[in-house]
């Protein structure tokens, strides 16, 4: 199966390690001294119990690559606007797209039905043009391991295995394409589950990442270092809580342990990836994880007091780092 990673960094690329390895034809879209160090030396992967090194075809110009029969995008949101003008090469007439990101992804109102079917959230996909490119070939997706670039054509993962990627149709109905895609991970030895019900699971997802996330760009430490101060344990429950309501909301059947989630938190010695992004000066998903959020708790009426102070403080953090 040729399947194409479209963002070869850290959490792209220990999946296309792992599903070159099992066999499959891998390429990768990367830049940088990234994408020289996978030219030369191939795309390592590091994880707690082994450590291999695969060669995958890589490039930072798509075209370069051909038609595939998936592509699994991996870029953080504020590029995904950039990356669907260039898709158009990796596509044939039924080649799936899974978008793998964090937070609220573009597409949450495509397929989704009621009233707020097929309403365009701005700030992720500013003019429509993500939806104009990919269209209904778009698959909903939602990776777990907490994973790092610690150099230029190495990819570190903690536990690649110990939670399932999920695939999921942004209308609920699975297709040839996202099942093979199941296949590959399945081939490779990674957990995968294909869902009927995406949103739920992204919400899931989407709270953990309140729980902690915020917390970690704010003090920019470590998960559990947050989780040392008593008030900060207040504040990831509280935000935790709000999402909740907004999850009810929003008509959703999302599963939200909050004790788990503490109790996760306090033993994370992981640096969140957006906190890896402002340490890096990198675009940060700020949009995604936090503004869309509160974009949308207006939209349903839900108050969200908690979230909306720690994003107000991250926004002004932010824009003091960028300027």
């Amino acid at each position: 199966m040729r399947i194409c990673i479209f963002g070869a960094g850290a959490i792209g690329g220990f999946i296309a390690g792992y599903l070159a390895r099992a066999g499959a034809d891998v390429s990768v879209v990367a830049r940088g001294a990234h994408l020289a160090a996978i030219r030369a030396d191939g795309l390592t992967v590091e994880a707690p119990d082994e450590s291999f090194t695969v060669r995958v075809r890589a490039s930072d110009d798509p075209a370069e690559l051909g038609a595939q029969d998936g592509v699994l995008v991996t870029v953080k949101a504020p590029a995904l606007p950039g990356v669907a003008l260039q898709m158009a090469p990796l596509l044939g007439p039924d080649t799936p797209v899974a978008f793998l990101t964090n937070g609220v992804p573009w597409w949450y109102f495509h397929g989704h039905g009621g009233s707020f079917e097929g309403r365009n959230i701005a700030r992720l996909d500013p003019d429509g043009g993500i939806w104009t490119a990919i269209g209904a070939r778009t698959v909903g997706g939602i990776a777990w391991p907490a994973s790092s670039v610690p150099r230029p054509g190495v990819v570190r993962v903690l536990s690649p295995k110990s939670r399932p990627t999920i695939l999921g149709a942004i209308d609920g109905v699975t297709t040839a394409g996202i099942e093979a895609l199941a296949g590959a991970f399945t081939a490779a030895g990674l957990p995968v589950v294909i869902e009927t019900r995406i949103r739920d699971r992204i919400w899931e997802k989407l709270a953990f990442n309140l729980s902690a996330g915020p917390l970690c760009v704010l003090t920019e430490t470590p998960v559990r270092d947050t989780h040392t101060e008593p008030a900060l344990i207040a504040a990831s429950r509280a935000v935790v809580a709000e999402a909740c309501a907004l999850i009810a909301a929003l008509g959703l059947q999302s599963v939200i342990d909050i004790e788990r989630m503490v109790a996760i938190n306090t033993n994370l010695g992981h640096r969140p990836s957006i906190l890896q992004d402002l340490m890096a000066h990198r675009p940060m998903e700020v949009d995604a994880l936090y503004n869309v959020p509160l974009e949308l708790a207006a939209l349903t009426g839900v108050p969200m007091p908690t979230l909306a102070l720690l994003a107000a403080l991250i926004r002004v953090k932010v824009a003091h780092r960028n300027g």
